[in-house]
């Protein structure tokens, strides 16, 4: 690692070094956003584009949360071709059951206005019983796809109270989505949820002006 970031690193002293690996070792690789207090790197500016750089040796990018915690993410541009290449991307039956999930946990929420704009955390559950009732998958292979997006991070298992089953969530993983990832889930969230509706219309018009995909 310390070849890799040498260029970056050469400058500074031994402690500011620590410093700097200590913070893209904790965004890299902790399940939840990191709060900065906890880390100089992260706290000071001028450090914090030390490891956005480190970062971007492999097409990663800081993304913040909760305005004082960090997490990394993939790069617009890298994930715009990693999921050009279907060895990437998820099998349909787990994008469908995300799909539900983001759906029922987040979509309709928000909706409700029980959730903000800008969030993929939900406390609202999706229970497994309507998982099983608006899918056509038999139960095995539903819970088989579960299994792997919670292995994925793309779904975590939740209780809602002590009298509730719970359900199904968004994963650790949707902290990583920069702002632009979080506006595109925003859409195809509307596009799969409503697709008829006056705003996905002005969604696919918008898309089609600017040449992308709809």
């Amino acid at each position: 690692m310390s070849e890799l970031f040498e260029g970056l690193l050469r400058s500074y002293d031994e402690r500011r070094r620590a410093e700097l690996v200590a913070a893209y070792m904790a965004v890299e690789h902790a399940a939840e956003p990191v709060p900065e207090v906890r880390f100089a790197a992260l706290r000071e500016p001028a450090l914090r584009r030390t490891v956005e750089g480190m970062l971007a040796l492999s097409g990663r990018t800081l993304v913040r949360s909760e305005r004082t915690r960090w997490t990394s993410g993939y790069r617009d541009e890298v994930a715009a071709e990693l999921a050009a290449d279907p060895a990437c991307v998820l099998p349909v039956r787990e994008r469908a059951v995300l799909t539900l999930v983001l759906i029922h946990s987040v979509a309709i929420p928000r909706a409700a206005g029980l959730l903000e704009d800008d969030t993929w955390v939900s406390p609202h559950p999706t229970p497994l019983d309507e998982l099983r009732r608006r899918t056509q998958l038999p139960v095995t292979e539903l819970e088989a796809s579960l299994r792997r997006l919670r292995l994925a991070g793309l779904v975590a298992q939740m209780k809602a109270g002590a009298d509730d089953a719970g359900g199904f969530v968004p994963g650790p993983q949707f902290h990583r989505l920069t702002d632009a990832a979080r506006r595109r889930l925003q859409e195809e969230l509307i596009l799969a949820a409503g697709p008829d509706s006056p705003l996905a219309a002005a969604i696919r018009a918008r898309r089609r002006g600017r040449g992308e995909s709809t």
